[in-house]
């Protein structure tokens, strides 16, 4: 027997079920496109165009691998050229990204595929204003042996800290070895911590540093000193590596003239 009072529950009990349909509910709109933190200084494009230069010239680039510097207007953002080799680097080719690795009017401009390096070690460690990645050739076999890389000497006195391994295969199984995701970046960034350098198994390593210039230099000598250390450990018998306390000494007293070697090597590579 129908019940009016039972269909009108039911009718009610329908409208709530297509009310809280998702068909039924409103589209939210897409988040807006990043707006972009604002120009910045024509000198400091200049001169991430020259640390470009400057890494092939001292051995540490070649048509791979690429260098950063944080947006001194906003913290979240930061400056990399797009996809191309970084000999060839103008200041035309230099992009804003986000700490998502979304291109600030790219304008169709490739962005690198590794950006999420940059991009998550920027969110984790707001002591770095500079990145460089390379896969600098000395550097490899440090990566994929049990013996570590350690300072040979007062310019690599960095490295006395510790030169942590990031393993990508530990927690991403097979993979084409490329940071191309934020949750591999994270991973990377986890690893580095708070040291200037990390090894990436089988793949280059990433230097960091608070300037431009201090990353640049610690990229350069951490190919320098994987060189000496092959060659201490060719000839034979127990290597004197640098301690931690004067590794440390050392790294404070090569930041403070770190604008020596970088004032050479900018000349040499944008030809001035």
């Amino acid at each position: 027997m129908w019940n009016p009072a039972r269909s009108f529950a039911a009718a009610l009990f329908g409208a709530a079920l297509l009310l809280l349909s998702p068909m039924s509910q409103a589209q939210e709109p897409p988040p807006p496109p990043p707006v972009s933190a604002g120009p910045v200084e024509p000198a400091l494009i200049e001169d991430l165009v020259a640390a470009s230069r400057i890494l092939v010239d001292q051995g540490v680039l070649d048509a791979f691998g690429h260098v950063s510097v944080r947006h001194p207007g906003d913290p979240g953002r930061f400056l990399m050229s797009r996809s191309l080799a970084p000999a060839l680097v103008t200041a035309e080719d230099i992009v804003e990204h986000d700490l998502d690795g979304r291109g600030i009017d790219a304008n169709g401009r490739g962005l690198f595929l590794e950006r999420f390096i940059h991009a998550e070690i920027y969110r984790a460690r707001p002591d770095v204003n500079a990145i460089v990645h390379s896969h600098s050739p000395s550097v490899i076999p440090f990566s994929v042996v049990k013996r570590p890389m350690r300072a040979m000497y007062h310019n690599a006195g960095f490295l006395a800290q510790g030169i942590p391994v990031f393993d990508i295969r530990k927690r991403f199984g097979m993979t084409n070895m490329l940071v191309s995701t934020p949750e591999i970046g994270k991973a990377l960034a986890a690893d580095l911590g708070d040291k200037p350098v990390a090894l990436m198994r089988g793949h280059g390593s990433v230097a960091v540093g608070p300037s431009l210039p201090l990353a640049v230099f610690r990229a350069v000598y951490t190919e320098v000193n994987a060189k000496l250390q092959a060659q201490a450990l060719g000839i034979g018998g127990p290597v004197t590596y640098l301690e931690p306390e004067e590794g440390a000494l050392a790294d404070k007293t090569n930041a403070q003239v770190v604008g020596r070697p970088w004032e050479l090597w900018k000349r040499k590579a944008l030809g001035k």
